[in-house]
This record gives structure tokens, C-alpha cells and sequence, in this order.
């Protein structure tokens, strides 16, 4: 697909991934698992499939994690380099500080949060037919008064980068995917903070710079919270979310090799089942995201939740839309529900916590 203009590849993956604590206490968010695999996987199955083989990570918050599982990137088949930001530089000051990695007149950029369906070598085409000086993913989404938009001409040519608005004039939103050209990075200024959404993109839009749009309404999510993280990650067990990095075939749940579960336990929602992970008789596992070691009791229920590592869930408890943190320990009878967090190690007693009287 690329193989009329070279391209390189940009990941930011230095976010501290704050809203997903406490699963981001002990691994980077890119490198939580995410229906089976580190999330940055499936990012890296439709990098590849793209044509592009040369990566860059730009990492910050516990940056080793990521060279120390990927490596130099032969086993997936690309070449991986990484550049750690001392400092936070925010968007384009991270997307500047690995400029002296960058090989090809043209790169893509990702942000390593996002789980898309957009065609990639679609967006690259767009990019070089309209010899844009970047080219920006614009999803069109249902409610965009949650998000800044980007209106765009008849020819697609981005008009002006729009703040949060009750009733923004476009449903179009930058999706968080640009192409540059080379030269455009190295203007970006060093050893500063920089946002390309608040000062990059409007100073190029001032300066005459050519803007390209490239409008999809495909796949599109942001995994930046517990809610979207569990959610995108049952779409890619599901085979809603496009990936070629699933541990398994596409179903309704995906058990990873050395779990346990027993025969009468139901497993529904695009769930995923870790090493190592044990779900116990009559348990009930709908579209939720066990951690290897994970351990559900009989007749527990789980809905939307995530298990931490080694977190355990005692008989007949019942979790809704809650997170647990690893090692965390919820006894029998206990009942959390939507937005519960529960930090690393914590041991709630038998029947602790409760929403309703019916214990």
C-alpha cells in the first residue's frame, strides 16, 4: 500500500493512563491486555498490514515495559525503536522529540489509546493524491459536542480546529491519526510543551498550510477509561473491532490457554478469561476482562468489570462495572457496583459491601 511514498510510523504511548487506575498502577495503558494481548498488538496488526515496517515509540511512564516485552519488533515483523521523554512535551512536543529516528519524507502518527477500524493505507493515499502537508483521521461520531470538531471544505480540506460546543457545525472529529510531512515535525518547536490540537494544527491553518481531512465513520474508540477499555476490548474478541493480533478465533469469549472453567459456567459479551485464570461453577462472565491468574468463586456473577491479575472473586458475589485492582481480594457475598475501583491487594471480607438488603 505504501510502496509509492515511504512511510514511517509514530506511537505516543507516554501517558501515565491515570483514568484507568488502578490497572495502570503496575503496566503502562498500551500495555494492558486487551482481548488477550497487549493492546499495543492489534495496533501493531494494522500498522503491519499497511505496509509499514519501521515504528517509533515514544514512551515516558515506565518506559522499559514496552522494549523489554517487544523488543526490536522481529518476532511481529517490524523494527522498533523507542525515545523516552524526560519531561512532558504533550502531543507535538512528543512527536517532535522522536524526529531524529525518522527516516521517511512521510509519518503516521498514532496515538497509542485508540482502537480504530479506519483504512490506513486509504488515509496514506489521501495524504499523497492531495500533496497535504498533514492529513488528519476525522471520525464522524453521533454526539460531537463531547469533543472539539473539524469542519471541512467540499474538497475535505480542514477549515478551522473548533473547541467543545453544544452544537458544533459538523459531526467530524479529529480521531487522533495524523500523517506529516517530515519537514512539518521539524518545525515543531524542541524542549516545550506542545499540543498540536490547541497550537500546531491552528498556527498551520494560520501560515496557509495544507490540511487534508480524511473523513471515516468506521470503528472508532478512545480505551482511556474502565468503561471504554472493557468495552473495546470485547468488540476485538467479538470481531467487531478489527484486529489480526486476537489470541483465538472471533466469538462470544476467549479463553486463554492454561484457564479453568468450569462446565456450567456461562461466558457471554466478548469476555476474556487470562492464564492461569479460574471461573468456577455456575459463575456468570458477560463482557468482561479477566487478568491472568484471575480467580471467580461459583456462582459469582461479573458484568463489564475488570479483574486485575491474580484478583479473586468470592462465591455468590456480584460485580458490575467495576475495577479491581491486582491482587485484590472481593469476599463472598460482597456486591460492587459501576464505578467501584478497588486498589491493588485490598481484602474485602465475606458480605463487606453491599448496594442492596437482600444479603
Amino acid at each position: 500500500m505504501t510502496s509509492e511514498v515511504e512511510i514511517d510510523a509514530v506511537v505516543l504511548v507516554g501517558g501515565k493512563g491515570t483514568r484507568l487506575r488502578p490497572l495502570t498502577l503496575s503496566a503502562p495503558k498500551p500495555m494492558l491486555p486487551t482481548a488477550g494481548t497487549p493492546y499495543l498488538s492489534h495496533l501493531f496488526s494494522r500498522i503491519r498490514e499497511a505496509g509499514i515496517r519501521h515504528v517509533v515509540l515514544g514512551t515516558s511512564y515506565r518506559a522499559e515495559v514496552f522494549e523489554e516485552y517487544f523488543g526490536d519488533g522481529k518476532s511481529i515483523g517490524l523494527e522498533l525503536e523507542y525515545v523516552v521523554e524526560e519531561e512532558p512535551l504533550d502531543t507535538a512536543g512528543a512527536i517532535r522529540n522522536v524526529y531524529d529516528k525518522l527516516r521517511a519524507d512521510h509519518v503516521i502518527v498514532f496515538n497509542g489509546d485508540i482502537i480504530s477500524g479506519s483504512d490506513l493505507g486509504e488515509q496514506l493515499r489521501v495524504h499523497r493524491e492531495t500533496e497535504a502537508d498533514v492529513t488528519l483521521h476525522l471520525q464522524r461520531v453521533p454526539d460531537p459536542s463531547r469533543f472539539g470538531s473539524v469542519p471541512t471544505d467540499e474538497t475535505g480540506r480542514v477549515q478551522a480546529f473548533l473547541e467543545k460546543t453544544p452544537n458544533p457545525p459538523t459531526d467530524q472529529i479529529n480521531a487522533g491519526c495524523y500523517v506529516f510531512r517530515r519537514p512539518v515535525i521539524e518545525a515543531i518547536p524542541t524542549g516545550r510543551r506542545v499540543s498540536v490540537e490547541r497550537e500546531t494544527f491552528p498556527q498551520l491553518l494560520e501560515q496557509g498550510a495544507h490540511i487534508q481531512g480524511f473523513v471515516d465513520s468506521s470503528y472508532w474508540l478512545d480505551v482511556g477509561t474502565p468503561e471504554a477499555f472493557v468495552r473495546g476490548s470485547a468488540d476485538l474478541v467479538r470481531g467487531v473491532a478489527p484486529t489480526s493480533a486476537l489470541p483465538g478465533r472471533p466469538g462470544e469469549f476467549l479463553v486463554l490457554d492454561g484457564a479453568s472453567v468450569a462446565e456450567d459456567a456461562q461466558l457471554s459479551g466478548g469476555s476474556t478469561i487470562g492464564v492461569a485464570a479460574v471461573v468456577g461453577s455456575g459463575a456468570k462472565i458477560d463482557g468482561s476482562v479477566l487478568f491472568d491468574g484471575a480467580a471467580v468463586s461459583e456462582g459469582a456473577i461479573v458484568e463489564r468489570s475488570v479483574l486485575g491479575h491474580g484478583a479473586r472473586v468470592g462465591a455468590g458475589a456480584v460485580l458490575r462495572g467495576v475495577v479491581l485492582g491486582d491482587g485484590v481480594s472481593v469476599g463472598a457475598g460482597c456486591e460492587l457496583l459501576d464505578g467501584a475501583r478497588i486498589w491493588p491487594d485490598v481484602v474485602l471480607p465475606d458480605g463487606s459491601v453491599r448496594f442492596s438488603s437482600d444479603a
